[in-house]
């Protein structure tokens, strides 16, 4: 397996398991065991830097993978892609704010966010997933492209 489908396909992991770590620490949050809550979340932003170092350096190193299906599909799946790129740059913000408010102990706040930034997380690792597998698994192409061009081409 090369570097062009290797790494998109760890940092989609890294994403899933992400968001299935901020599944399990909401679960301990409700159940009011904050300290294992605290560790749990703490784990789901590292698996989230994961994702984001691996695509970023992916992104800028070798490029980005242009999509490859039917030209009359294209125009749905940019709306698509679009939808979650703003969905994931809203939830990365988000996450960094309710992780701050955690740890400055903003409990209310934090808890109020909190629910919010876990569902658009939880949707954003269910779009990725479905561009991944749109990129990779349904139409595959053969080589990355400079981002703009991958996107636009």
């Amino acid at each position: 397996m090369d570097l062009n489908i290797l790494m998109p396909t760890v940092s989609t992991f890294f994403i899933v398991l992400s968001a299935t770590l901020v599944a399990f620490g909401w679960r301990l949050a409700v159940k009011r065991k904050l300290e294992q809550h605290q560790k749990m979340m703490v784990s789901a932003a590292i698996a989230a830097i994961l994702f984001f170092i691996i695509y970023a350096s992916r992104t800028f190193i070798i490029g980005s993978t242009p999509y490859n299906g039917p030209d009359g599909l294209k125009p749905y799946y940019l709306v698509f892609l679009l939808f979650h790129i703003t969905l994931a740059t809203v939830a990365a913000v988000f996450g960094i704010t309710t992780i701050v408010l955690g740890y400055k102990k903003k409990f209310a706040r934090h808890r109020k966010l909190g629910r919010f930034t876990s569902i658009i997380w939880f949707i954003t690792a269910i779009t990725g997933t479905a561009v991944y597998s749109i990129l990779y698994v349904l139409y595959p192409a053969a080589d990355a492209k400079p981002l703009f061009e991958a996107i636009f081409g």
